[in-house]
């Protein structure tokens, strides 16, 4: 058995229906470097005890552009740190996939989202980069940066189906929170 990732204190991540969740973050500027240096280890360590492959920034309820991914290709940690991350192109070819999300715990449903995205952002060292996806990191960085501009997954889904996701997730709280 390995050692956990990241021995930080994890933040405590948001559940819908919290309103910070729907907000639009402002860009991360030098002035946030103190804060980011404390929560960017604090995020993984909550994704990583959720245990999840993307958080935002906005789901622990600071409203600023940054998002951490790590899809742990052979169970190892490559942990991935978009600060200010902007979809600079995305592929004409759609590709469908389940998705899930820390803010809505237990619930997923199939997404479609653009199959390939290149992705402009910062570094915390604050170099410009570029990232090429495909496959799940695509979706998973698309989604995270959904995130930053307040839209959630059920956001992508029918009336029908996010109604029906939204109303499971309120009835599994309350029934939490009776306990």
């Amino acid at each position: 058995m390995s050692a956990a990732p990241n021995p930080v204190q994890p933040i405590p991540i948001l559940i819908v229906p919290h309103p910070a969740l729907k907000a639009r973050a402002r860009a991360v500027t030098p002035a946030d470097a103190a804060q980011l240096r404390d929560l960017i280890p604090r995020m993984f360590a909550a994704m990583y005890a959720a245990p999840g492959i993307g958080l935002a920034a906005p789901q622990v309820g600071v409203g600023l552009r940054l998002a951490i991914v790590d899809l742990m290709p052979e169970e190892k940690p490559a942990p991935i740190v978009l600060i200010n991350p902007e979809i600079v192109a995305a592929s004409a070819e759609l590709a469908t996939r389940e998705e899930g999300c820390l803010s809505l715990p237990g619930h997923y449903a199939d997404v479609t989202r653009p199959a390939r995205v290149s992705v402009r952002y910062s570094d915390p060292e604050g170099a410009r980069r570029e990232l090429s996806a495909d496959g799940l990191l695509a979706a998973c960085v698309q989604h995270e940066i959904d995130h930053l501009d307040g839209i959630l997954f059920t956001d992508h889904l029918s009336p029908l189906k996010r109604n029906m996701i939204l109303r499971r997730l309120a009835k599994e709280q309350r029934q939490k929170q009776a306990r």
